[in-house]
């Protein structure tokens, strides 16, 4: 059982393989036995799932912190932080992309929990690139950092325009490349059926297949964010990735519950847009200031609080605002 500790991406095998399993059980929990039957998911049950994900998620700081030290752990709790509320923005764009191809909200957490496997392939191999590239060039740190800074300026100016579905070039490309249903065929991602032209059968995509391929893509692109903003606290491909995974799980969980309140959190922007533009600044303050780093624990004290700041203040600026669902206002 030697092989159990072998170096894998500065962790032992076994540590890898324990994080697997427990995504695994999640997701089967999730789908094969919770999520069998395809149900709309109350705000209720939405929030309870996303508290046992989250609750999992801080837990795992722990057996971080375990295997490598209060550092470690505090990097990781910082990561989490992150990439949780950096794709907020992205619950927004999910929303859309529901709305836009009209899907029933009791098919939705099956497109979302599908996504995520998606998500767990593609975040790893960007993470895994990543970290070689750093590890061998130290100085694409300060690109990172500058890239985070120059992200969070414009993020602070940038209009607040709507997701744009229909004009979106993946969805272009797939309509003009590939056979597909004008109408769903309930939680199918794919259909066989005659051809108009030749009356032979034939493989269609389903307009809930286009709905998750357009959310993979959104996260692909809000990835471009997130993990370099990560590997600006921490280059260990295991707390990157640990962090990353743990923090989507449970706001994928926590959409149905957020989806309707999304407008609420109006400032949430120009707090993430400040965060990035602090985790950026602190690799070049650090240098001027002669430290080898800022404190781990200093950086989680300086996100949260800027965070608390954007939520709070968002809340109660929009404390008289009508709901929304899916863009429309709820009466």
């Amino acid at each position: 059982m030697d092989f159990l500790w072998f170096d894998v991406q500065g962790a032992a095998l076994w540590m890898w393989l324990t994080f697997i399993a427990i995504v695994v059980a999640l997701l089967a929990l999730d789908l094969g036995v919770l999520h069998k039957n395809s149900k709309e998911i109350g705000i209720r049950e939405s929030l309870l799932m996303s508290g046992f994900y989250m609750s999992l998620g801080v837990l795992f700081s722990a057996f971080v912190w375990s295997q490598f030290g209060q550092e470690a752990g505090i990097k990781y709790l910082t990561g989490f932080v992150i990439e949780k509320s950096l794709a907020m923005d992205n619950i927004f764009v999910i929303a859309m992309i529901f709305g836009y191809f009209s899907i029933p909200r009791q098919y939705q957490h099956r497109v979302l929990l599908y996504g995520i496997l998606g998500v767990i392939v593609l975040r790893g191999i960007m993470i895994a690139v990543g970290a070689a590239v750093v590890e061998n060039y130290g100085w694409v740190l300060y690109l990172f950092a500058a890239f985070l800074i120059i992200t969070g300026i414009k993020m602070l100016f940038s209009s607040s325009e709507p997701y744009d579905v229909e004009n979106n070039p993946i969805l272009k490309v797939l309509r003009k490349r590939l056979p597909v249903t004008e109408r769903l065929h309930g939680e199918r991602f794919f259909v066989r059926q005659a051809d108009p032209a030749t009356g032979k059968l034939k493989t269609y995509l389903t307009p809930l297949m286009l709905a998750l391929i357009l959310i993979e893509f959104a996260d692909l692109v809000f990835a471009v964010d997130s993990i370099p903003a990560i590997f600006a606290i921490t280059t260990d491909p295991f707390i990157v990735y640990t962090s990353n995974i743990f923090a989507i799980l449970g706001l994928r969980a926590l959409y149905f519950a957020l989806a309707a309140l999304i407008h609420r959190f109006a400032y949430l922007k120009y707090a993430l847009s400040v965060v990035l533009i602090f985790i950026g600044s602190k690799i070049f303050l650090a240098d001027m200031l002669g430290l080898a780093k800022i404190p781990p624990l200093v950086s989680l004290g300086v996100t949260l609080a800027i965070l608390a700041a954007g939520i709070v203040g968002s809340l109660w600026a929009t404390r008289n605002t009508p709901a929304e669902l899916d863009g429309k206002p709820r009466a």
